[in-house]
């Protein structure tokens, strides 16, 4: 194994670790761009949980025996303990295997991965047959999963199967098939005909489980959505890294969604003074020609130019920008996700560049008001910045850090934290494109109060007046009282308002990330202005926060009260990237 970073006791750890969790998933080896697992998929069975679970529970052992070295070994051993700890504790009483919705399940992992297959020459269309061969294997080995919690009465709720479901049958509709058609194009494969029959033969597969989950698996869901308050601590717990306090962040979210509504009709008095709603001010802007681009040719060369102007704009004043990191490549996401845009990481050689998605839905035209804020979360500076900035910090990170390590909050809290950020150095100037900002800020106000509502069985607040021309407050929250939130308070579209809250049903405590995230940046930037007073610098701040990689809530609180105090090898002033 080649060395991936600084030598220490727990980097070593780290390496080792990721080494056999890449033995164990192939999918996660061709995320990362390591060589040599792109023929094959994982195994989703009951088997893969227990192989895993031994793995983690042995690593956390060998992690309670290391010295504590430096302060870079301290941060890659706190990091890793906890991610693991947490990680085993969904796994526990079969968590992590009930859960899953369109947005994450093996299905859409299996389906996601020939995004990025190698695809430049035709020894690549061979490997991706042979890829192609093992989705019915996969597909099986989770079916043995679910077979093994309907056996022991542990179910998701019936919105997550008949999503998934609906959602195989789009790819069984030939969605592999497709992916063979274009791999094969692209390679020059020899012989182009084997590599569409196992295309074929994927998405008879996917049939085959929609068939399965049709008749066994859903009839047996129940119909009930929230997880109730104990998953959804624990839930909550793993994509924040902190324990919190559920009923405040409640009330809190409702306050926020309130201001920003404020502030959003406002704009909406200037930009449409005809409209008698939020929600028609956001109708009547989607239909003025200058603010949208026909095609997705268009839609994908506006995305690039958002990106590359965000670079040109932060490089050297914000940011230092890695001249290896610039490029961001923007793509439409396969037929069959979730409605929500996504970024996927450059490979660990930086062969594959960092990756926006664009779920299209069947849409050709796009209004550029709602997407510009959007694409500074995903790209620059949110997640492409972060991601990639980690990629490179071999001598800052561990492997694991780089790879296995992700916090929710961490990752989507600076991805908000950037769209607020170029709001404030006034890349959002345009009435609309602020408009479209404090839509996206109201989402995830939104998405506090509805998933943990949903969850938790809530009542409405009080003040909440009508959604969907019902009178709501005082009422438990419903699926439908939250997608009529989203369309009238946050101007969500309504096929995308109906995935995100099917999505939050499926991943509980996922959805308030965002905002709780970017609540603990903005108050570690406040806190080191008010301490450190003309002596703080916004550009080191960033790299220093940049620098610590992904971590808990409650550690990068810590550690972020550190900055300014650190000495010349303290994380934000760490040696070059090698």
């Amino acid at each position: 194994m080649a060395r991936q970073g600084r030598e220490s006791e727990v980097f070593s750890l780290a390496d080792r670790y990721v080494e056999q969790r890449l033995a164990m998933s192939p999918m996660l080896a061709t995320r990362l761009g390591v060589p040599g697992h792109d023929d094959a998929l994982d195994d989703f069975s009951p088997d893969r949980f227990a192989i895993w679970g031994e793995l983690a529970t042995a690593t956390l052992a060998a992690l309670g025996t290391l010295l504590e070295g430096d302060e870079l070994d301290r941060i890659g051993r706190n990091l890793m303990a906890e991610r693991l700890s947490r990680r085993l504790a969904t796994f526990e009483g079969g968590e992590a295997s009930r859960t899953f919705s369109v947005l994450w399940s093996p299905a859409s992992d299996v389906r996601r991965v020939f995004e990025m297959q190698p695809a430049e020459k035709p020894s690549d269309a061979e490997v991706a047959r042979r890829r192609l061969l093992a989705v019915p294997a996969a597909l099986e080995s989770w079916r043995r999963s679910l077979e093994a919690d309907l056996a022991a009465r542990r179910l998701n709720s019936s919105r997550q199967a008949a999503g998934v479901l609906a959602q195989l049958e789009t790819f069984a509709a030939g969605s592999f098939a497709e992916v063979a058609g274009r791999i094969a194009r692209k390679s020059g494969a020899d012989e182009p005909s084997l590599l569409l029959e196992a295309g074929r033969q994927a998405d008879a597969a996917c049939a085959a489980l929609a068939d399965w989950l049709r008749l066994s698996y859903l009839p047996a869901c129940p119909d009930e959505d929230g997880v109730g308050r104990e998953r959804y601590s624990l839930w909550s717990s793993y994509y924040n890294g902190a324990e919190l306090d559920l009923d405040e962040l409640y009330e809190w979210g409702w306050e926020e969604l309130s201001a920003i509504d404020a502030r959003m009709e406002e704009l909406a008095r200037r930009l449409a003074p005809g409209a008698s709603s939020l929600l028609q001010a956001g109708e009547i802007l989607d239909g003025v020609p200058g603010r949208a681009v026909e095609g997705t040719e268009a839609l994908l060369a506006r995305l690039r130019e958002i990106t590359e102007g965000a670079i040109e704009q932060l490089d050297g004043r914000h940011f230092d920008i890695d001249a290896r990191i610039r490029f961001c490549d923007a793509r439409i996401a396969p037929a069959g996700s979730a409605g929500a845009p996504y970024y996927t990481g450059p490979s660990e050689d930086l062969a594959r560049p960092g990756i926006t998605w664009y779920p299209t839905l069947g849409r050709t035209r796009f209004p550029l008001w709602r997407v510009v804020s959007t694409w500074y979360h995903e790209s620059v500076p949110g997640h492409h910045l972060q991601v990639a900035t980690s990629v490179l910090a071999r001598d800052r990170q561990s492997r694991f850090q780089r790879t296995e390590g992700s916090v929710s909050a961490y990752g989507e809290g600076w991805a908000l934290y950037a769209e607020r950020l170029m709001q404030e150095l006034g890349a959002l100037s345009d009435p609309a494109d602020e408009l479209g900002y404090l839509s996206k800020q109201a989402m995830r106000a939104a998405r506090v109060v509805v998933d943990i509502g949903l969850h938790l069985h809530l009542p409405v607040p009080a003040g909440a007046g009508r959604l969907g021309g019902e009178e709501v407050a005082g009422s438990v929250w419903t699926a439908e009282m939250a997608v009529a939130l989203l369309r009238e308070r946050a101007l969500v579209a309504p096929d995308r308002a109906v995935s995100e809250v099917d999505r939050y049903l499926g991943t509980p405590g996922q959805a308030i990330s965002y905002k709780v995230g970017e609540r603990a940046f903005l108050a570690c930037r406040e806190e080191a202005r008010a301490r450190l007073g003309p002596a703080f610098e916004l550009k080191r701040w960033h790299a220093h926060a940049l620098a610590l990689g992904p971590m808990g809530l409650g550690p990068f609180e810590e550690e972020m009260a550190r900055f300014g105090l650190e000495d010349e090898a303290g994380p934000g002033r760490a040696e070059e990237p090698s």
